[in-house]
């Protein structure tokens, strides 16, 4: 990967300690410093980032900044997206030097150069977002960091083809689990539970069952919980907003924060010492309100717990060994719930993340790798866990010491550059001391921890005082490598190994525990009980059904398992590296410390690395940007180059004359060896630019002030011929004008001359008109009155004639007028009666219902017959109407109740209930039934009715279910469970039915004797639908069978044939004792008794 070019330009200092000038450790640090001052915190040596924590806020993080700034980040992705090189960028420094600000820059660049779109911003609003809910759950206060990674954190940004990112998937590494239980002095818990205690609301700590005053809780530090500059409260809300983005639900967010109220509730549970009667002490809770709120919380029975906490069960093979727990145990019970159940949600949290940012398509992706992990740690007291961090850092720096050089020689053998091997320290016997699978402190620890007998943290010490004493890198007080044998520095209880970065002194108080990270198995089992969602996913090995007793793995082994998986992850990707510096201990800006920078530049192997690079050639560049920026040095190159990149800058040297031994050629590349060949080229290109910006400025004056004159005289031309239009169009509009008048007023002229015509033309007209109907009317009149004057004579004549005639009928009818009178006007009175009285009915004539019984009153005694004979003539007639409606359906469910009535009507007290009740026929719908599918296929005619009905056992008098089909020519009965046919009757085998009088359902159906339905015996049946089932049986029959209809007997005694007895059945009044429902009892062989609930 070769330099930026830019670095070059206005730089202060040397971007590129590869061009340091003179190159020592004074200058290296001096040239540190002095961009360190002007702000500019980031140095490079090729490809490799020094960055510098500034401890501010400085312009150049925005995300517009980002890119100008991190030109070596910009080279990885562009490498990843058109070269498609999957890309890792490893950041490494000690605490406090900056790394997870770096981190975050990563990640903003990468929002900031890839494309956009809808479903583009929501991954990188994912990705960004996915920080602040690590570093809550994950960071914390030390005594070198305010906001210092406690876990290591590996993230893999997935790319498509177009360079932009589909989603992430993120590993972490060894969460700093002992610091839930225990901080040391001037450090804090995970920054998570301070935040929950600041920013979360009344409502939300009173269901947490939480209160806001930090010292009320024994795992939070009292002497630190408030840091400058950490708003926790805001930074509550911003964790809030963050797992809202990255897709927690409401309710996830809720169960994530009970585990943490109640990871503050279990450290303030307390134990107290109870005898027992063997004089064993027993542990026991003090104050159990801790214990139930915390309970509560979890979904656990406090019993449950209480037990766990007193009692350890211990399992091999088929036995189980229950032992009490002293308060020091129960108490190192406490702590390692509490430090498994924070770790444990800690790892469920980054599964949910990754779940989330996960890429969705299953296609290949690029990959761009962002390491994170822990700095190198030499604190007063170091344990287990700077330990494990610093063996990480070994393998981190011994990675880049191979990647690095490895990268600089494959490149001088691909160029064709001859190369000779540069000797360098090698780290790899540091992390064979740890890491020997034989001999190596790890090794060792585990097999101390599995070792039978007892096992102590001295006698680990005494284990490697015994194997590694011979080791150049290992002392001790009892080691031979140890020179200050009396020193008081190296206490007994203590060993010190010989880092990359210097010794570290290590107390090995704890190790075998904290690599043993044992969890009982009664409190796995507790956890995996309750009722919280949670807690059966983070204790899976507490289901009672999966006991595995085996021991489980230890810390230090699966941490150098996931460390060498790590190791290979990265190997496979071209390496990109930051690192991370920290300029004073006073975590203060403005402030830098030459003793601390220049100790961090020697162990991170910094100027070797400058030496590595300056080895061979100090600047390397392809051919064609080389030409590009050079060109102008030389007049044959100078402005264009026709040829090939590679013999322009041949030409472009030999004129610049740059002696032979200063440079060489490479298959793509030119090397330069000298920084002082680069500078004397930049120098004669400053001042050929100078010279060029002078000519520039002279042409783009004359262009600028020709292009001002041609756009003036352009633009006078259009305003003189706009004008003219304007001009030429006044005058056009002008003389259309008049025309248009002198038009107006010649035509109107005319018009009115026409006018003047037709008006005298009209009136001409008009008078021959009135005068000829005046004369016409005089002549009418006249006629009128002479044709008036004969009608009245015809009149008069009519009316003398009328009254003569009149006198004279008068006169000689008179004697017979007196006798015809009467009759007559009691004719014409009757006829007017009829009348009103037909008028009347119009009026008064009721509903078309045929049940509508209404009909108008009598008027008169006379009308009765008519009256009577009109009211049924209207009553048929409407039922016609109404029988008109009826389909075929219709029609023959009323011919079925009709035919019902006429056999049960007045006979059978069932019969009412059933005449508002529809016959349905098919009651199990044995068609749509898959049920019945068999029975189906087993019957080939049409069922006209299925119904389950009870067939009554002689023996006892039960009921057996079956289901009653009837099909035209026979009746089946058939089991009701697996619908396997029992009995096949033919409709003329049956000769008569017998049911009772009372409001019971059974019935008997009596066979013919000797025929072979017959073999067994009558059928006494019992069913909830006896009416319609008889009718449609008795209706079957008749129509099947074209005989006269069947025998039904009605009565509350009737013989039944069963095989070759015969059997009464009698009906008796009185329910029975339990149930409203007929019921039947066998009284003797010769008797079944049916007792029949009385009618209400």
């Amino acid at each position: 990967m070769e330099v930026k070019t830019s670095l070059l330009d206005n730089m202060i200092g040397v971007g590129d300690m590869v061009l340091l000038e003179p190159l020592n450790e004074d200058s290296f640090i001096e040239n540190l410093r002095k961009r360190f001052d002007h702000n500019e915190i980031y140095t490079y040596i090729g490809s490799v980032v020094i960055s510098m924590n500034p401890y501010r806020s400085l312009s150049i993080f925005t995300p517009e900044k980002v890119e100008e700034y991190l030109p070596g980040l910009d080279e990885a992705y562009r490498s990843l997206r058109d070269q498609d090189k999957d890309q890792c960028i490893l950041i490494t420094g000690e605490s406090g030097a900056g790394k997870t600000e770096a981190s975050k820059l990563v990640m903003s660049y990468v929002a900031a150069v890839c494309g956009r779109g809808q479903e583009v911003n929501k991954v990188k609003e994912q990705l960004l977002q996915s920080n602040p809910v690590l570093e809550a759950f994950g960071n914390a206060k030390t005594v070198r960091n305010d906001n210092s990674s406690r876990f290591g954190k590996y993230m893999d940004i997935e790319f498509d083809f177009k360079g932009d990112p589909l989603g992430g998937v993120i590993s972490n590494y060894l969460l700093e689990k002992s610091r839930v239980c225990k901080q040391p002095r001037g450090e804090r818990n995970f920054h998570i539970f301070y935040q929950l205690l600041s920013g979360a609301s009344g409502d939300t700590l009173t269901k947490l069952k939480l209160d806001r005053d930090f010292s009320k809780y024994n795992y939070l530090s009292l002497d630190s919980a408030t840091v400058n500059g950490l708003d926790d409260a805001a930074s509550f809300r911003t964790v809030r907003n963050a797992m809202q983005i990255v897709g927690f639900m409401e309710d996830e967010v809720q169960l994530v924060l009970e585990l943490v109220a109640a990871v503050l509730k279990l450290g303030n549970i307390e134990f107290k010492p109870e005898s027992r009667v063997n004089g064993f002490d027993e542990s026991r809770v003090k104050d159990k309100n801790d214990l139930k709120e915390m309970c509560e919380l979890l979904g656990i029975e406090q019993s449950v717990l209480e037990r766990a906490f007193s009692y350890r069960t211990v399992e091999a093979k088929m036995e189980k060994v229950s032992t009490t727990l002293n308060v020091a145990q129960a108490y190192y019970a406490r702590d390692a719930l509490a430090k498994n159940l924070y770790s444990r949600l800690f790892s469920w949290l980054v599964t949910r993340i990754n779940e989330s940012i996960k890429a969705q398509a299953k296609t290949r992706h690029k990959v761009m790798g962002v390491l994170d992990i822990y700095g190198f740690e030499i604190f007063e007291d170091n344990s287990f866990e700077q330990f494990i961090i610093n063996y990480c850092n070994e393998k981190l720096q011994q990675i880049f010491i191979e990647l690095t050089l490895r990268e600089e020689q494959e490149e001088y053998v691909r160029e064709g550059i001859e190369w000779t091997n540069i000797e360098y320290f090698n780290n790899a016997i540091i992390c064979d001391l740890i890491e020997n699978n034989q001999n190596g402190i790890l090794a060792m620890l585990d097999e101390e921890c599995l070792r039978p007998g007892t096992v102590t943290d001295d006698t680990f010490l005494d284990k490697l005082n015994t194997i590694c004493a011979e080791h150049q890198h290992f002392e001790s007080r009892l080691s031979k490598n140890s020179k200050f044998l009396t020193d008081h520095s190296l206490p007994h209880s203590c060993f010190r190994i010989q880092h990359y970065a210097g010794k570290v002194l290590y107390r090995v108080e704890g190790f075998v525990d904290k690599n043993n990270d044992l969890l009982y198995r009664d409190l796995s089992q507790a956890m995996y009980k309750a009722t919280h969602s949670l807690m059966r996913q983070l204790f899976p090995e507490g289901n009672p059904a999966k006991v595995n007793l085996k021991r489980p793995l230890t810390a230090g082994f699966q941490f150098k398992a996931s460390v060498g998986g790590l190791m290979r992850n990265l190997q496979t990707k071209n390496p990109n590296y930051i690192r991370c510096i920290k300029p004073n201990d006073k975590k203060a800006a403005h402030i830098f410390t030459d003793s601390l920078v220049c100790h961090q530049v020697r162990y991170l192997g910094l100027m070797e690395n400058v030496r590595v690079r300056r080895a061979g050639y100090a600047f390397r560049q392809p051919y064609e940007p080389c030409l590009e920026r050079y060109k102008m040095l030389c007049k044959q190159t100078w402005p264009h180059w026709r040829g090939p990149a590679r013999d322009g800058v041949e030409v472009l040297l030999t004129d610049c004359s740059v002696p032979a031994e200063e440079f060489a050629y490479g298959r793509s590349k030119i090397f330069i060896r000298n920084p002082r060949t680069l500078f004397t080229l930049e120098e004669r290109r400053r001042a050929c630019l100078e010279d060029l910006a002078t000519l520039i400025q002279k042409i783009y004056r004359g262009w600028k002030c020709r292009t001002h004159f041609l756009l003036l005289k352009k633009s006078q031309v259009v305003v003189a011929a706009w004008y003219r239009r304007y001009a030429q169009q006044k005058k056009y509009e002008k003389i259309k004008s008049a025309t248009l008048v002198m038009q107006s007023f010649t035509r109107g002229w005319k018009a009115r001359k026409i006018l003047r015509q037709l008006k005298y033309e009209k009136r001409c007209k008009e008078a021959v008109t009135t005068i000829a109907a005046y004369w016409h009317g005089t002549q009418a009149r006249r006629e009128l009155r002479c044709l008036k004057e004969e009608a009245r004579r015809k009149h008069a004549v009519a009316v003398i004639w009328a009254y003569w005639r009149g006198l004279q009928v008068r006169r000689e009818y008179r004697k017979f007028f007196r006798a015809n009178a009467g009759k007559k006007i009691y004719c014409f009175i009757i006829q007017r009666i009829m009348q009103k009285y037909f008028l009347g009915l119009k009026t008064t004539v009721p509903s078309m219902s045929p049940i509508d019984n209404t009909w108008s009153a009598q008027p008169y005694s006379f009308l009765e017959g008519a009256h009577t004979e009109l009211r049924r003539i209207f009553h048929l007639w409407r039922c016609k109407k109404h029988r008109g409606q009826f389909t075929e359906e219709k029609k023959a469910v009323y011919e079925e109740k009709l035919e019902a009535s006429e056999i049960f009507k007045n006979k059978k007290a069932l019969y009412p209930s059933s005449v508002s009740q529809p016959f349905k026929g098919d009651y199990l719908e044995i068609h749509k039934n898959p049920k019945y599918q068999k029975l189906n296929s087993a019957v080939e005619e049409k069922v006209l009715l299925a119904d389950v009905v009870n067939k009554i056992n002689r023996a006892n008098g039960k009921g057996s279910p079956r289901l009653f089909l009837l099909t035209k020519n026979n009746f089946v009965l058939a089991d009701q469970k697996t619908g396997q046919v029992k009995a096949s009757v033919p409709l003329p085998d049956l000769t008569s039915v017998s049911v009772s009088t009372q409001s019971d359902g059974f019935f008997a159906l009596k066979l013919k004797e000797g025929s072979a339905s017959a073999a067994k015996g009558d059928f006494l049946l019992n069913s909830e639908h006896l009416i319609e089932i008889i009718t449609k049986l008795h209706r079957t029959w008749t129509t099947a069978a074209d005989k006269d209809q069947i025998n039904i007997d009605i009565s509350d005694e009737f013989l039944v044939q069963f095989k070759q007895d015969k059997v009464c059945v009698k009906f008796i009044q009185g329910g029975p004792k339990n149930g409203t429902s007929a019921a039947c009892k066998r009284k003797n062989n010769r008797l079944l008794e049916v007792s029949v609930p009385s009618s209400p």
